[in-house]
C-alpha cells in the first residue's frame, strides 16, 4: 500500500498556525474577558486539536473505519462533557448541609 506524500510546506504551515495559536491562547488568558474567557480558551483548543487530528494523524485522508472511531471518540467525550457539566450547573440547586 502506497502512501501520498505530504510536502514539508503542508507540515509547516500546520506548525506556525499552531504556534499562532498557541500565542493567541496566551494573549487572550491575559485578557480579562469575564464568562468569555473560557469560551475563547475551548474553541482555540478546538482549533488546535482539530489541526492535529487532521494533519499529523492524517485522519482526512484515513478510511472510513478510522473516521468512525474518531467520531465516536468524540461523541464519548462530548457525552462525558454532558454530564459533567450537568453536574456543575445543577450544583446550586440544592441547599447545602447545615452546621449547627
Amino acid at each position: 500500500m502506497t502512501h501520498p506524500v505530504v510536502p514539508i510546506k503542508t507540515y509547516a504551515a500546520v506548525f506556525g498556525a499552531l504556534l499562532a495559536l498557541t500565542i493567541t491562547t496566551v494573549a487572550v488568558s491575559k485578557l480579562e474577558l469575564g464568562e468569555f474567557n473560557f469560551v475563547a480558551a475551548m474553541t482555540i483548543a478546538v482549533i488546535k486539536g482539530t489541526l492535529v487530528v487532521m494533519f499529523f494523524m492524517d485522519v482526512r485522508r484515513a478510511t472510513s473505519l478510522t473516521k468512525l472511531i474518531v467520531g465516536a471518540g468524540l461523541f464519548w467525550m462530548a457525552i462525558l462533557f454532558v454530564f459533567v457539566l450537568s453536574d456543575y450547573a445543577s450544583r446550586g440547586w440544592l441547599p447545602g448541609p447545615r452546621w449547627f
